[in-house]
């Protein structure tokens, strides 16, 4: 809020988080997110120009981190949202979202 006026003034807050965008999508392997898929989720978000998350049940994990999305657990039939900070990365956010939806 504005001290001034008492609305709501957009130079206070962040801008990455006015573009931040997800997609939510299930876990399709039989053998869920397991390392292979987690490198090739970890290398995709590398790209990224902001930041990029993987969220389950409220557990937020770096994507461009190997260990931290192995950390999810995420089995088969786990929804999991994919998060960017910046509207830019919309080309990583789909890449992952492709990844994930894959059964391999």
């Amino acid at each position: 809020m504005c001290r001034e006026t008492g609305l709501l003034c957009t130079k206070y807050l962040k801008v990455s988080h006015i573009k931040a965008i997800s997609r939510k999508t299930t876990v399709k392997s039989e053998l869920g997110i397991h390392a292979r898929p987690a490198a090739m989720i970890a290398k995709a978000a590398a790209d990224a120009v902001g930041e990029v998350w993987l969220v389950r049940e409220g557990e937020k994990a770096d994507a461009t981190s190997i260990i931290d999305i192995l950390t999810l657990g995420c089995s088969k039939g786990v929804e999991i949202e994919i998060e960017v900070e910046d509207a830019s990365d919309r080309p990583v956010l789909d890449r992952i979202f492709e990844l994930i939806e894959t059964d391999e």
